[in-house]
């Protein structure tokens, strides 16, 4: 594991400035305590030689000037390290976040939710330790103890050589526990991944295991991983303490040596005793930062690890084969497929689709069950990895395609909060404007029955499927609107709606392409094909590849919604 991860500076700006800062205070601290020391020294060996107290007053009072700025110098450390640190976490998780949202729901359904969130949540707030403790004691490092070494040397050439002999002893030390330290951080990390997903699961079928009396079992299951989690912690404490000791050691003997050979060349006459205590003085120093970066290491580990797998994801978001925006004139800006493909294991789910749905026209897309229509439409939004060109408002890449889309899946990705929030999701405007817009989607989309201060549960418990899937629908259709997007997509919004239901929200979507919007909407329900202006075919290719590939595409609608 490398001290510094070169990729923090790629992924978070604000680490550059969080490292010159540092750079910068680590110069004045140095400067500060080889100041100290000299003054130190001087009203020692003059007070020894008899100078009287009022002509040591000036010097005394320097002295006290530097400890002052010493001390202000130590704050102002801390201070840097932990604002800068705060910057890069919030510029860390938002890369995260935003990678996460890249990679889609496809990614998403092929982890366990608990593992990003904890990468996002408790890893990226364990940065902190990193940043705070870690990372001013390594900048300390890399400028004070060269700088004291060679000071001492200047001085004491002996004492120079003594130094460069044994301070090499204490990264030695600092290796081989750090790759110890990093073994046990994996399986403490491991250890707390399977608590979160574990403790996730359970509490999601809380309801469930109740009902049939086995809650029991989970409560043994999560109280034996709990153990293995404080058992991993434990152990890291353990190697914390130890390593500590080593370090201390290795420097308390280093320093003694030097102290020994200071004060026998004393007592030869051979050394004056204004460069022996100068040396003496800064002999500790000189050990002090590495000392301090190897017990603030272990503080840190939980971060660095956790930072290592934040950017795996990011990389993972950056390896999709994304274009900068630009709009495309011959596409104009509807929905248009040119020779599409998707396959999934090496099997062709599309093949060769083409098709195009004009502004203002109202299209439907219809096929068997693992035709590949969910498949399509998460091609078209860049959750799923497609060859062939897909334009979208005119915009033929992923993130543009996006940005021109409005769209619901077929499973409603409803969060815990009021009606009103889900459907609004995250808008800012005012509040006047978002609760009319708010009012209005949910009368088009055949729900203005819903109130929409209803406060709902986690995944939206509170409402019927129905229900669910037209709030959906008017999450949609208030995107439509008040982000003035091109297109609308919509993954069988009729499903389970009952005809009148459904007629009433078909009569909002003709409204909505007559407006001038290209409107897709995949469906069997011969009704919507009927409403519709054009019906698109999907020729049946390889259903089982196709069915799976579905499952990945409609496990979450939130993320590609807002």
């Amino acid at each position: 594991m490398r001290p510094l991860d070169p990729r923090l500076l790629r992924y978070a700006s604000a680490t550059r400035g969080t490292l010159a800062a540092g750079a910068g205070l680590a110069v004045l601290q140095t400067a500060s305590i080889i100041a100290s020391a000299w003054l130190l020294t001087d009203v020692v060996v003059r007070a020894i030689a008899g100078e009287p107290l009022a002509s040591l007053g000036p010097t005394v009072g320097l002295l006290g000037l530097v400890v002052v700025v010493r001390a202000g110098l130590l704050w102002a450390v801390e201070s840097v390290s932990s604002r800068g640190g705060a910057r890069v976490v919030g510029q860390l998780r938002e890369r995260l976040v935003a990678a996460v949202g890249g990679l889609g729901p496809g990614w998403v359904a092929r982890r366990s939710t608990a593992d990003v969130t904890l990468v996002a949540g408790h890893g990226m707030d364990a940065l902190d330790g990193y940043f705070a403790k870690y990372l001013p004691q390594l900048i300390g490092t890399a400028i004070a103890t060269p700088l004291l070494v060679l000071t001492i040397g200047w001085r004491d050439l002996t004492s120079g050589i003594i130094l460069v002999i044994t301070l090499p002893l204490i990264p030695v030390f600092m290796v081989l526990v750090g790759w110890a330290t990093q073994a046990a951080q994996k399986q403490q990390w491991r250890a707390l991944s399977t608590l979160s997903s574990g403790f996730l699961d359970v509490v999601a079928g809380l309801s469930t295991l109740k009902l049939f009396g086995r809650q029991h079992r989970q409560e043994a299951r999560i109280r034996q991983v709990s153990e293995q989690y404080r058992v991993h912690t434990m152990r890291v404490l353990r190697m914390s303490f130890l390593s500590g000791f080593v370090l201390e050691l290795a420097a308390s003997l280093s320093v003694a040596v030097i102290a020994v050979t200071i004060g026998l060349r004393l007592l030869g006459g051979s050394l004056d005793l204004s460069v022996g205590l100068f040396v003496l003085l800064l002999a500790p120093e000189a050990f002090l930062p590495l000392r301090n970066v190897g017990a603030s290491y272990h503080a840190a580990a939980e971060g660095i690890e956790a930072a290592s797998n934040a950017f795996e994801v990011i990389e993972a978001a950056e390896s999709v084969d994304v274009v900068t925006p630009r709009a495309d004139a011959a596409a104009g800006t509807g929905l248009a497929f040119e020779d599409v493909r998707i396959a999934y294991d090496g099997r062709a789910v599309v093949d060769g689709f083409t098709a195009a749905v004009p502004p203002g026209t109202f299209a439907v897309l219809r096929a068997p069950s693992g035709a590949g229509k969910s498949s399509l439409v998460s091609a078209v939004l860049g959750f799923t990895a497609s060859e062939g060109r897909i334009h979208a408002g005119g915009r033929t890449d992923a993130v543009g395609r996006r940005e021109a889309i409005a769209w619901a899946g077929q499973r409603p990705g409803l969060l815990a909060g009021s009606i009103a929030s889900n459907v609004a999701l995250g808008d800012e405007g005012s509040a006047l404007d978002r609760d009319a817009r708010v009012a209005a989607a949910l009368r088009d989309a055949a729900a203005a029955e819903l109130d929409p201060t209803l406060e709902l549960g986690p995944g939206g418990s509170g409402l019927s499927g129905g229900q669910a899937q037209r709030v959906a629908v008017a999450r949609a259709l208030y995107r439509l609107r008040s982000r003035r997007c091109p297109v609308l997509i919509l993954d069988e919004p009729t499903s389970a709606l009952d005809a009148d239901t459904e007629a009433r929200l078909l009569r909002a979507v003709r409204r909505a392409a007559d407006d001038g919007t290209a409107v897709l909407v995949v469906s069997h329900r011969p009704a919507v094909a009927e409403s519709a202006d054009v019906v698109l075919t999907l020729p049946v290719r390889d259903a089982s590849a196709a069915a799976a590939a579905s499952t990945q595409s409609e496990e979450s609608e939130v993320s590609g919604v807002r």
